[in-house]
């Protein structure tokens, strides 16, 4: 079992930033991919950013590639959410998932562990 928990979110203006956190326990964090989706009112939960094991490769969504970085401190055992540039369309509750399997996946279905999600709220 791995026990997943995002910290980090918040009220934020247009333009500003917020790193999230998500913090595991557990089993060795090491060996788990892990990914960040997001879900706003009224919509899908959507694929937000991936990080792998080591060898460590990332990818991202579309809508946030080039704002977001994803970066993990295994010693820490947790996994970052960089956001910069924020955007309204960016208000969600932000959910952190892993999954024993380095490969990149962007489905949530693909994911064995999730965390209980943080608010991020960007102001107009």
């Amino acid at each position: 079992q791995v026990q997943l928990v995002e910290s980090g979110g918040g009220l934020v203006q247009a333009g500003g930033s917020l790193r999230l956190s998500c913090a595991a326990s557990g089993r060795t964090f090491s060996n788990y991919a892990v990914g960040w989706f997001r879900q706003a009112p009224g919509k899908e939960r959507e694929f937000v950013a991936f990080i792998s094991t080591t060898p460590l490769t990332t990818y991202y969504a579309d809508a946030v590639k080039g704002r977001f970085t994803i970066s993990r401190d295994n010693a820490k055992n947790t996994v970052y959410l960089q956001m910069n540039s924020l955007a309204p369309e960016d208000t969600a509750v932000y959910y952190c998932a892993a999954k024993s399997s380095r490969a990149l996946s962007q489905g949530a279905r693909m994911y064995n562990y999730w965390g209980q999600g943080t608010q991020v709220t960007v102001s107009s």
